[in-house]
């Protein structure tokens, strides 16, 4: 057992874009990365088969609310953790189920000791704390196991953003005190990565992204951007962020984003990025595609014969007409919301791998600005 190793491979000279490596007792993953959102131990109408050979995913997402609450840590903890009960068995990250906690739970009330909050299930009432988060995690078994922070909405006054910064500051301790006093679960190595906070004030950033780097933890996040605020401000303080967290070290943007946000966030020197668009969007019958957006149940695909996309490496992406997935739409075909989900998926590893060898080869700037131009298209 190991903990978990970065690896800075190369960089550029005109952008802060990056490409390495994170190696986990699980596997390594080849940064920059997207890790497709599996909320409830599943990415919603795919299957572990093809996440591996047609998304070609390198590590996904579990949520700690909803493993909590469903199936449970009794189940989870018997079956041997979450990869033996889903049969994933490369990385998983599993985030502290504090974005759902303020977002979807009722009645949730945030005190000095945690968050009570009832159950969007049946109505009953659970507390989590910053120990009892990392003890959830460590029992759901993340090989990544994220901080328990609050984030605000947005947009937030600057005394709610900065007391609530400070309490996620507070939490941090006790996160890092619990958990360097719990051993690892399962016979493997689990790693506990911070969030910045502070919404959309500088010196909030500033100050945040400063104590987080001070913990030297394995990795970082930057949370609470993407909840609402305008592109060019997400931007600007992911990249105030990126500037002060440590280099060697991966850094993870949360919940973003479009894929020519992906792009423009890579070129500010993120690594890893999660988000629910690809599935939520394909289930909707929005594509993303190589050369643009797809809205597939538009007539104007109804007899359009030629493959989803044969841009990408992906079988069912090159397999499927455009035609066939836009009837089976119509239709209310279950098998649609697989398709365009897995296609999805497979496009966003698609892109971060493309980055990545731009990356490496020099020239990722020049090909980023070509392809965002191309990507927001709509077709």
């Amino acid at each position: 057992m190991s903990s978990l190793q970065f690896q800075l491979q190369h960089t550029n000279t005109d952008s802060k874009a990056r490409a390495g490596k994170i190696i986990t007792d699980h596997g390594e993953i080849e940064t920059p990365i997207f890790m497709p959102v599996g909320t409830v131990g599943s990415v919603k109408a795919v299957t572990q088969q093809q996440l591996n050979a047609d998304v070609q995913a390198q590590i996904i997402l579990g949520n700690t609310y909803h493993l909590y609450l469903r199936p449970g840590l009794d189940v989870l903890e018997t079956s041997g953790g979450l990869h033996k009960f889903n049969g994933w068995h490369k990385p998983i990250l599993t985030d502290s189920g504090g974005y759902q906690v303020f977002s979807l739970a009722n009645n949730r009330k945030i005190t000095e000791e945690g968050v009570i909050f009832q159950s969007h299930i049946d109505g009953s009432k659970h507390l989590f704390t910053p120990e009892n988060v990392m003890d959830i995690q460590r029992s759901i078994g993340g090989d990544i196991i994220m901080a328990f922070d609050e984030c605000p909405p947005y947009p937030s006054e600057y005394k709610y953003a900065k007391d609530s910064m400070e309490l996620t500051h507070r939490w941090l301790d006790r996160c890092f005190t619990r958990f360097n006093a719990t051993p690892d679960r399962y016979g493997y190595t689990q790693n506990l990565f911070p969030i910045v906070q502070g919404s959309t004030y500088k010196d909030l950033r500033i100050a945040s992204a400063e104590f987080i780097a001070s913990k030297n933890a394995a990795g970082n996040a930057i949370g609470g951007l993407s909840v609402g605020e305008p592109t060019e401000m997400m931007y600007e303080f992911t990249s105030l962020c990126a500037d002060i967290l440590p280099l060697d070290k991966p850094r993870y943007l949360m919940g973003v984003g479009t894929p020519w946000n992906i792009l423009e966030c890579i070129a500010l020197g993120i690594d890893m990025f999660d988000c629910v668009m690809p599935t939520r969007n394909g289930r909707n019958a929005m594509l993303f595609t190589s050369k643009g957006v797809i809205n597939i149940d538009n007539k104007k695909w109804e007899k359009d014969f030629s493959v989803i996309d044969d841009g990408i490496d992906c079988e069912m992406s090159n397999y499927y007409s455009k035609a066939y997935l836009r009837h089976l739409v119509k239709s209310k075909e279950i098998l649609a919301l697989t398709i365009a989900s897995v296609h999805n998926l497979a496009f966003y590893l698609w892109l971060v791998k493309q980055a990545r060898k731009h990356i490496i080869e020099g020239d990722f700037i020049s090909w980023k600005n070509n392809m965002v131009l191309n990507l927001q298209q709509r077709l």
